[in-house]
């Protein structure tokens, strides 16, 4: 029987804000995918960046500061660093995880270059903050570099950057000739780099890709049968939060867009994850998305919890 594809797409809760924090929080991911494994899944994963893009951005802003001599490192830059970071620790520990139950299986992590569209609205609309806090001063040089910073009550300013819309995965063929292999990949990591394609040069953009847009169209061209998003919360819910809140066992397409014009879902956590999840099966009854806590993804898969996506 051939082994269905499954992409998993990580959230910010499978890492951690240091070092310390990230070990032991990947060892808890590292469990969840090997379950999958055990189940004869064969897997692609993707994962946020955040704050980890932010710290080095803020390194290298504040080592540029100290020495005259080095430059301010790109957005791009500082994506890749935090693919290799992540990566590193992720698939270290999952390859760890699988021998501890017997499974050989190569773990590969692929530094990821995703396309945008350089007339993509959201340059013109920034929208995800990074990086420290800023003087006036400071903020008004930034200004005049030509890049958009916001400020917050109380704590100062913050370089704020373009969100662009996932159009290609420039390295695609090499995730796929991966899985066809019987590897377990990370690929597009926080994602992936944001390029602009100029000629035959790819040229790193100031921005950050939503990951979970990313996820699912990774998912759409390895042609994968279920996008599973393991987030810090079991199942999807509507007045999340309150006393009023409703966990959500399914939701069709139309209900799920009818609750995105009510405003339901929070921009900066669960609506990509339900615009992405929209986007998979949608006019395509074979496939499958499913949102659930990191720690119950078997669970999940099996039908036992979660929030899976209907038609």
């Amino acid at each position: 029987m051939q082994k269905k594809k499954l992409v998993v797409a990580l959230g910010r809760n499978a890492f951690g804000d240091t070092f310390p924090e990230q070990q032991k929080a990947v060892k808890i991911a590292a469990k969840a995918i090997a379950d999958l494994v055990e189940d004869n899944y064969n897997i692609v994963i993707t994962h946020s960046n955040g704050p980890q893009v932010g710290m080095f951005h803020t390194a290298m802003t504040e080592f540029s500061r100290l020495d005259s001599k080095y430059t301010v490192a790109p957005m791009s830059v500082c994506s890749a660093l935090s693919q290799g970071y992540i990566g590193y620790d992720l698939q270290n520990i999952v390859r760890t995880e699988l021998l501890n139950r017997g499974i050989f299986k190569p773990v590969t992590t692929l530094i990821t270059q995703v396309k945008v569209d350089p007339f993509d609205k959201a340059f013109s609309n920034p929208a995800k903050i990074i990086g420290r806090y800023m003087s006036l001063e400071e903020a008004e040089q930034e200004k005049k570099k030509g890049n958009y910073v916001v400020y917050e009550e109380g704590k100062g300013y913050r370089r704020i950057i373009a969100s662009p819309r996932p159009k290609d995965i420039y390295e695609i063929d090499a995730i796929k000739a991966l899985l066809d292999s019987n590897q377990l990949v990370i690929a597009g990591g926080g994602g992936g780099i944001p390029v602009l394609e100029q000629g035959t040069t790819l040229k790193g953009a100031s921005a950050v890709i939503e990951k979970d847009y990313t996820s699912e169209l990774l998912a759409e061209l390895v042609s994968a049968d279920i996008l599973l998003f393991l987030t810090g919360v079991e199942k999807v819910a509507l007045h999340y939060g309150t006393e009023e809140e409703q966990p959500l066992d399914s939701i069709s397409v139309e209900e799920a867009k009818e609750y995105i014009r009510m405003g339901y879902f929070d921009a900066a956590s669960m609506l990509p994850k339900i615009e992405a999840s929209i986007q998979f099966i949608s006019g395509m009854p074979e496939r499958q998305a499913i949102i659930t806590h990191i720690e119950k993804a078997k669970e999940a898969l099996h039908g036992k919890t979660g929030t899976r996506f209907v038609l």
